[in-house]
């Protein structure tokens, strides 16, 4: 569970990025953060990781986040950036699943088996020993969403997952995001991809959280979207139209 009280931050003194943020997430809830640019989601994002220092709170699985419980913190959290060139840095998708788990002080056999358990729970196996610059854009982001998986953290923190994807890649994305089990709090403009991956939605405009509620009604609200420059999902647009 993660819980938000009060939360603050600004990069600039007197001029506050996130404005008194508060929100709950249960064990296993999927929740979208949406917003136009510059709206503070990733910030927030930032900030929950203690990447960024805020005021207010942010706990855990019952840890608050605090420079001495970075440590913790990031075992609990896992984050699959937007650009995973960013994330996969080792020459092939089994050296970077190996290199966190080895660095987290594992014995090389059992992490060869949760490598190779977490491939096969995705059914990408056949990337294990691929060159990460040989793979393609979707390949990498599932590769990158498995590195994470293999730490084993309660929470999953996903920033635009599907960007630039092909639609059968993005698929891919989706699919897996569905299926796993964790806490999952995703950051998208594609809210269709919101919309079949996550049961809540909070939409979030200059800092702070505008509306928190459940995917369908915030993704149906047109006027609610438009009034913080951004239109309806494409399922949703196309149902009006044929109305």
């Amino acid at each position: 569970m993660i819980e938000i009280r009060n939360l603050t931050f600004a990069y600039e003194k007197d001029n506050p990025v996130l404005k008194d943020i508060s929100f709950t997430a249960q064990d296993g809830e999927c929740i979208g953060l949406i917003g136009a640019n510059g709206a503070g989601k990733s910030t927030l994002m930032k900030v929950m990781l203690g990447l960024l220092d805020g005021s207010g709170s942010v706990i855990v699985d019952g840890t608050p986040v605090t420079q001495n419980t970075l440590a913790e913190i990031r075992r609990k959290l896992g984050f699959v950036l937007q650009n995973s060139d960013s994330q996969m840095f080792m020459p092939t998708v089994h050296d970077d699943m190996m290199f966190g788990l080895l660095n987290y002080g594992i014995r090389r056999e059992e992490a060869e088996n949760k490598v190779s358990e977490v491939l096969d729970t995705l059914h990408i196996s056949y990337l294990k020993d691929r060159y990460n610059h040989r793979i393609s854009g979707g390949e990498k982001r599932m590769a990158a969403i498995a590195t994470v998986l293999a730490m084993e953290p309660s929470v999953l923190l996903m920033d635009e997952p599907t960007s630039a994807l092909d639609p059968k890649n993005r698929r891919m994305i989706i699919n897996t995001i569905r299926s796993l089990k964790q806490t999952r709090i995703i950051t998208s403009h594609d809210l269709d991809m919101i919309l079949d991956t996550c049961s809540r939605v909070i939409l979030i405009d200059e800092g702070r959280i505008i509306k928190d509620g459940t995917a369908e009604e915030i993704l149906k609200d047109r006027e609610l979207l438009e009034a913080h420059s951004m239109e309806l999902p494409l399922s949703f647009s196309r149902m009006n139209e044929h109305l």
